[in-house]
């Protein structure tokens, strides 16, 4: 019985929390790669550059600052256009669908991770984040019903004491 109660709440703080899987990354991480980029424009290969390019993207679309989360989206977007193979195509568009997450537009994270999908029909990662998505999207209408449902119940509430008043 104590562990029903112990999934039930594990499972209410999940709701209000968001529990999903997807890492975070400090801003010293983010930093690091931001010097391997410096670095590796001094002269290095393109496939080094776009590697180095690629990492720095991971970090920022995973920091916990919203700045940065826009930036990743932003090089990424930019970056999309010119890749070579179907795979960094399809690792560019996952890495924007949790940059597209992480912001809050879980509709357009949701059409890049069904496009990746579509390249990669078993991909766990890809698999995972569409999970993470959906669940976003269907608890924000539960408490957007919960909220709708609550300025519903004051106002009706609120007229029905001003017509009491009124008798």
């Amino acid at each position: 019985m104590e562990a029903k109660i112990g999934n039930f709440f594990g499972s209410v703080t999940n709701f209000f929390t968001g529990g999903d899987q997807i890492p975070w990354c400090d801003s010293d991480i983010v930093a690091g790669c931001e010097r391997e980029v410096a670095e590796v424009d001094k002269g290095s290969s393109d496939e080094l550059k776009s590697e180095c390019i690629m990492r720095l993207s991971w970090a920022l679309v995973h920091s916990k600052r919203p700045e940065d989360v826009q930036r990743g989206i932003a090089m990424l977007e930019a970056s999309l256009t010119g890749s070579a193979s179907p795979l960094q195509k399809r690792e560019r568009l996952y890495l924007l669908a949790v940059g597209y997450y992480r912001s809050g537009d879980y509709s357009r994270s949701r059409q890049l991770v069904e496009r990746c999908l579509e390249v990669a029909p078993d991909w766990r990662q890809a698999l995972s984040l569409k999970k993470a998505i959906e669940e976003k999207i269907t608890k924000d209408g539960v408490i957007g019903i919960g909220i709708a449902a609550t300025a519903v119940g004051l106002l009706a509430g609120g007229i029905a004491a001003a017509l009491s008043r009124k008798k």
